[in-house]
């Protein structure tokens, strides 16, 4: 066996051995939803965000976001976050808008952007974790994704999500 292994390149037994990379993005229609990702919450505390490396619409038309629902949370709203001097505004939004040929990035560190509220969730988001959460758009209809819960590189910088 061993010697069938040999003329096979490194990277590709490596990919094999071990699952494959994967990447962490879907698609939707002419959407292409990267890297969703949760960052961990605190115990006790009923809320959480979901946020994406980017929404990414590749299409001539526009699109929008209109919910999202997840068995994690009782509910989940879509949220803007505006920063206004030193106070940070937090509001639920009716949808999020997704213009032909853009990239909308909702990501944990932007003080002026948007992402998911999970309300009422059944139990803290721990790292590690997976979990999925349906996105319905008005062109692109209904796509279940996978949630990855991290702790993000910039913890120091946004180190609680407080709602």
């Amino acid at each position: 066996m061993f010697r069938m292994l040999k003329h096979i390149p490194m990277a590709v037994l490596a990919m094999a051995l071990c699952g494959g990379a994967t990447a962490h993005d879907f698609k939707a229609g002419d959407l292409r939803i990267d890297h969703p990702y949760a960052t961990p919450s605190r115990p006790g505390l009923k809320t959480g965000a979901v946020y994406f490396r980017g929404i990414k619409n590749n299409g001539e038309q526009g699109d929008r976001l209109l919910s999202a629902r997840t068995p994690r949370a009782g509910k989940v709203e879509i949220h803007r976050m505006r920063t206004d001097g030193e106070v940070r505004r937090m509001r639920p939004v009716p949808a999020l808008e997704l213009p032909p040929k853009s990239d909308m990035p909702l990501r944990h560190s932007s003080h002026d952007g948007h992402h998911l509220m999970l309300l009422d969730l059944q139990q803290p988001l721990k790292d590690g974790e997976r979990f999925p959460i349906t996105l319905t758009f008005e062109r692109a209809g209904e796509r279940e994704v996978m949630v990855w819960v991290q702790t993000p590189r910039s913890a120091g910088a946004d180190k609680a999500h407080k709602h």
